[in-house]
């Protein structure tokens, strides 16, 4: 036990212990069942592994196995005391999600999965002045991102290919430099394949000049389609350590410029710009977004006149693009050839109420692209479950931003062993006439327990004053369900004051209607009454692959680094 001490006014001072972190309440109550004068022996240890810890498999031999590589010489090595049992239970190798490992059937085709995606790949920080670069792309692909977003421009003598963000202030990087670094860092996450989608602003002589650098820097790992348009999307596991370019066919390339300059008269601030304290808006809020200019590379007049440099047409394997009509010819599902298709967050929305099924069939077989609107110059983003309740596979962030909607994107992304490609349900992909419809209420198909016992780690990965100069930290969690409609909640714990190892002893449970589509969000704060509270530490995590049991749940900072020592000890339970 140590004690800090902390100044008040310059000349008094406050003394607090920081004890280790004790048993909690709910711990030593789960010890007492399976305890025998106040011992736990390995066959009492076993029964907790197959009762509380959900381990069916759990044997005699190997919880004294347990026992032995958890037990310090000051304990009984033929079993746990109460300080034991609490030490092996924060300390667990067993991981909160189970398996660890990439474990769903990766043979179907890409259109079957989410895909983890990045939007403006190459930007550093926000959307209007910030610098163009390599090191965000190599960042990305570091945390799993499968899919990169490289808008290429001429440069300024029209002989070389440039990557910026057009009609702005951004400085460019040049094209050759980011495909070389996606070429060296694309597997260093996940072998499963990287798609790179590009926004093309050239002429056919520098098209074809893109079409051999393709070729140089990817070489035999870049996949080409046999016909100009596959009849079917391979698998991820066929594409294993391959490249997929993905753009519009160069001739039906579709003019954005009219709108991206009307969009940048203004850079006024997104009104529901969303910082780590702004809550993430609901699926279908009814708000108007009628100023709103969206760009992207699906818009409707002719960028280039001219032929099409046929070396170019024939790196693109996913072919984009809207067509002239309307939504209705958008979504047409054709049953000779797929496609890729491109909305902003606002466009799904207002598609979502009025085509919301259509918009799940035509993701059965067809890759739909949701990108961000126009104004969020910050770079923040959006919440995804709107495009991933309609089977979106490229929900497209802003990597570089920060906030609640991206660390619902990483939760999402934790799943399957973190590779970057999470099957979707299997509702979001059969069904004839009748299919998923997220505005259709559910009865309850699951009952999610949470138990939080305690956190710690904070003194350790924190300076001792960041929280509060005055005292030790005064802790509370929030906790919910990021999902469908019916199944978004957040909750808020009691505050434990002045505790670096704030022991909550809390139960909460979640009625979820689509537990295939939830993610449990756990931030935890600390209470701040005369400013705005400090942020602790957070998590999201898939809850169809949660563990049951007591497990130790790391928590990661804001822009979704995990902390060295901050963690919760959390019991979870399904009914």
């Amino acid at each position: 036990m140590s004690k800090q001490t902390y100044t008040v006014c310059f000349c008094f001072r406050r003394r607090f212990r920081v004890p280790a972190a004790q048993p909690p309440a709910g711990i030593k109550s789960i010890f007492d069942k399976y305890a025998v004068n106040d011992h736990m022996s390995a066959d009492r240890l076993q029964r907790f592994l197959v009762e509380v810890q959900k381990e069916e498999k759990a044997t005699v031999e190997g919880a004294e196995a347990i026992i032995m590589n958890n037990s310090s010489l000051m304990f009984h090595r033929k079993g746990f005391n109460v300080d034991a049992f609490f030490r092996y239970l924060l300390a667990s190798s067993v991981p909160v999600l189970s398996p660890h490992s990439i474990h769903q059937d990766m043979t179907a085709p890409l259109s079957h999965y989410f895909i983890f995606t990045g939007h403006n790949s190459y930007l550093t920080g926000n959307q209007l002045s910030s610098d163009c670069s390599d090191v965000p792309i190599i960042q990305a692909l570091e945390k799993g991102v499968r899919v990169i977003e490289l808008d290429i421009w001429p440069n300024s003598t029209n002989d070389d290919v440039l990557v910026l963000h057009g009609m702005t202030l951004t400085s460019p990087v040049e094209l050759s430099k980011c495909f070389m670094s996606i070429k060296t860092h694309a597997f260093v996450a996940s072998d499963y394949p990287v798609v790179i989608t590009l926004e093309d602003h050239l002429t056919t002589e520098l098209q074809a000049k893109v079409a051999e650098m393709v070729h140089q820097i990817f070489g035999d790992k870049l996949f080409t389609p046999d016909k100009e348009c596959l009849e079917e999307f391979p698998s991820p596991e066929s594409l294993k350590k391959r490249f997929i370019i993905s753009t519009k066919p160069p001739k039906e390339y579709l003019k954005a410029e009219k709108t991206k300059d009307k969009g940048n008269e203004s850079h006024e601030k997104d009104s529901s710009t969303e910082a780590w304290g702004g809550e993430i808006p609901n699926a279908f809020d009814d708000k108007d977004d009628s100023d709103d200019t969206d760009s992207d590379d699906d818009d409707n007049d002719d960028l280039h006149s001219g032929d099409v440099a046929p070396e170019y047409r024939s790196l693109i394997a996913i072919h984009a693009g809207k067509g002239k009509g309307g939504l209705d010819d958008w979504l047409k599902v054709d049953a000779d050839k797929v496609r890729r298709l491109s909305l902003s967050e606002h466009e799904l929305e207002k598609a979502a109420k009025t085509h919301g099924p259509q918009i799940v069939r035509f993701t059965q077989r067809n890759i739909l692209r949701v990108y961000p609107k126009g104004i969020r110059f910050d770079s923040s983003n959006y919440n995804p479950l709107v495009g991933w309740m309609h089977g979106a596979q490229m929900v497209a962030f802003n990597m570089q931003g920060y906030g609640r909607s991206l660390w619902l994107m990483q939760g999402m992304f934790r799943g399957n062993g973190g590779c970057g490609y999470v099957k979707k349900p299997d509702f979001l992909l059969t069904g004839g006439h009748e299919v998923f419809d997220p505005l259709v209420k559910l009865p309850v198909k699951m009952k999610l327990k949470i138990t939080i016992f305690m956190g710690e780690g904070w003194y350790y990965d924190f300076k001792h004053t960041h929280f509060d100069a005055y005292s030790p930290p005064d802790f509370y969690v929030r906790i919910g369900i990021g999902g469908v409609p019916d199944d978004t909640i957040m909750k808020k714990s009691k505050t434990v004051e002045d505790s670096w190892s704030p022991a909550w002893d809390e139960e909460f449970e979640f009625e979820l209607t689509v537990p295939e589509l939830a993610l449990l969000r756990i931030e935890v704060h600390e209470n701040d009454i005369s400013e705005k509270d400090d942020f602790g530490g957070q998590t999201c995590l898939p809850v169809r692959e949660i563990n049951k049991g007591i497990r130790p749940v790391p928590l990661y900072s804001q822009e979704g680094d995990k902390y060295p020592s901050v963690k919760l000890l959390m019991l979870f339970d399904t009914v």
